[in-house]
């Protein structure tokens, strides 16, 4: 278990001094997609706890690790954010495959932005590096049921995302040269990028809920890599449940829950901008 996270730290810390590798090719956005405001990016190691969970000062929710990954499906419900309590902050729910110890994330998801008090909500994907892009097609509101994939063929990588609630999707596939291939993930994250380059701050979204146990989405929480197809539980130690933390102060600012019995979902609790 040590030099398992020996390697993750290793990792971590050679992506902070190297350049992004990734290269991405794909056409100009379909039709119903603009360049979006904000990115969502890899995560940001902090430490490892001694019970083994993994500290970001971006992420919050669950990764699985392996080789060779070809599908991650996930679904949730948006949450609202309170923009009364945490004016000016942002939050992102996503599905995506790299980025837990890579430098290119194959995404998509829906993020909320308290511009002042006023909330703005809307889908997403990105083959970061490249930027992130705004689904102007599929309109998401609070309360909204949302199922996300992001397969790849042997080439390319697909995200996929559908609002259930209202039956709208989109597809976008890229080539990502150089992508890992070597996680999946279901989290919450704060974005990228304040005037410095750092990450926004987090808006209060109370408790987000991931999986086919709160959503009704069957499949999802699950993955597929070279050796294990299945819900969350079904990859074993190689399980990462990641708690979003400040970078400066080290206090939690959003926990993920234990994963239901089945091993599919779990909650992800708001706890400080």
């Amino acid at each position: 278990m040590r030099s398992k996270w020996m390697v993750v730290l290793a990792a971590a810390s050679l992506l902070a001094i190297l350049p992004a590798l990734a290269q991405v090719t794909a056409n100009s956005p379909e039709n119903g997609a603009v360049i979006a405001p904000h990115q969502i990016r890899p995560m940001k190691l902090h430490r490892v706890r001694k019970d083994g969970t993994v500290e970001s000062t971006n992420w919050s929710g669950y990764a699985v690790t392996g080789s060779s990954f070809t599908v991650a499906e996930g679904s949730w419900t948006v949450p609202a954010v309170n923009c009364s309590q945490t004016p000016n902050t942002y939050a992102a729910f996503w599905v995506g495959i790299d980025g837990y110890s890579s430098d290119s994330v194959e995404q998509t998801g829906t993020l909320a932005e308290c511009n002042g008090t006023s909330a703005i909500y809307y889908a997403w994907y990105e083959f970061y590096p490249n930027p992130s892009y705004e689904i102007t097609s599929v309109p998401v509101s609070p309360g909204n049921e949302i199922s996300a994939s992001v397969t790849y063929n042997g080439s390319k990588f697909t995200t996929t995302i559908k609002n259930v609630t209202t039956g709208n999707s989109y597809s976008r596939s890229a080539r990502v040269r150089g992508a890992a291939r070597s996680s999946a993930e279901w989290i919450a994250e704060a974005p990228c990028c304040t005037s410095s380059g750092g990450i926004l701050p987090l808006a209060d979204f109370g408790t987000a809920y991931f999986g086919q146990d709160y959503t009704d989405v069957s499949g999802t929480n699950d993955a597929t890599d070279s050796s294990t197809s299945g819900a969350i539980s079904a990859f074993g130690s190689d399980v990462q449940e990641i708690i979003m933390v400040n970078g400066s102060t080290g206090a939690d600012e959003a926990v993920p829950s234990s994963l239901t019995s089945d091993g599919t979902s779990f909650t992800v609790a708001w706890e400080s901008e």
